[in-house]
């Protein structure tokens, strides 16, 4: 168990609800065909997400090109790569082994539940719909919902204030280490799931509280039932 004072989770998103690459993936090849550029593969878009759409884009701009794309083909792709990936967003994504049931468990014990992503917010809401899991939480911070993202720890120092939490009563679950290292910079715990995307790298070397191989795993950290 890491703590029986934990009565708020936050949850990452991408790689760790929702397997979202294949529609990350088939976005990113229609932007490079429509800019006539070399193609990628699904598993080097696996390797590449985790730091919000834009990033996404630059890397693969940057692995077609063989360069930093500069400030102007960044504007040119970014456009093209919301219409793509607007028009696909849950064509092929799913949801993860266990997630629905583990998360209508925590709120059933009367945890708190959010969502705290790197994708941008207008995509969020949208995912978490179409999957039937959006009821599960109570507050939804996407990439741009605030001033900085993961890893900065602004989005759970904002969720620790809106619920005037101590932070041992908050736990942070996700695939990254951008995950990780938001939850360490804000002072509370953390799950590292090894299933997600996390640019290829051992998830236990960022030092999280624990590691998880399924989503199911989260409850055998928790305490029963939400302390009172």
């Amino acid at each position: 168990m890491i703590a029986s004072s934990i009565s708020a989770i936050a949850f990452d998103l991408d790689g760790t609800l929702v397997d979202s690459v294949p529609d990350l993936a088939a976005a990113t090849q229609a932007t490079l065909a429509d800019m006539g550029l070399r193609g990628c593969t699904e598993d080097q878009v696996r390797s590449w997400v985790g730091n919000g759409t834009e990033m996404l884009m630059r890397r693969a701009l940057t692995s077609s090109l063989g360069a930093e794309p500069d400030a102007s083909v960044m504007a040119d792709a970014m456009p093209v790569f919301m219409k793509h990936y607007e028009a696909c967003l849950e064509r092929y994504s799913k949801l993860y082994p266990g997630v629905e049931s583990v998360l209508r468990t925590l709120q059933q014990r009367g945890f708190r539940l959010a969502v705290v992503t790197n994708k941008p917010y207008r995509f969020t809401i949208p995912l978490l719909q179409a999957f039937g899991i959006e009821s599960f939480f109570s507050e939804i911070l996407g990439g741009d919902s605030l001033t900085k993202m993961k890893p900065d720890p602004l989005p759970l120092t904002h969720l620790l204030e809106k619920w005037q939490l101590q932070p041992q009563q908050m736990l942070m679950v996700g695939d990254s280490r951008n995950d990780v290292l938001a939850a360490k910079a804000a002072g509370i715990a953390s799950i590292g799931l090894t299933y997600g995307y996390n640019y290829g790298e051992d998830i236990g070397l960022c030092g999280p509280d624990a590691v998880c191989d399924h989503f199911e795993q989260i409850l055998a950290h928790l305490a029963p039932q939400q302390s009172e």
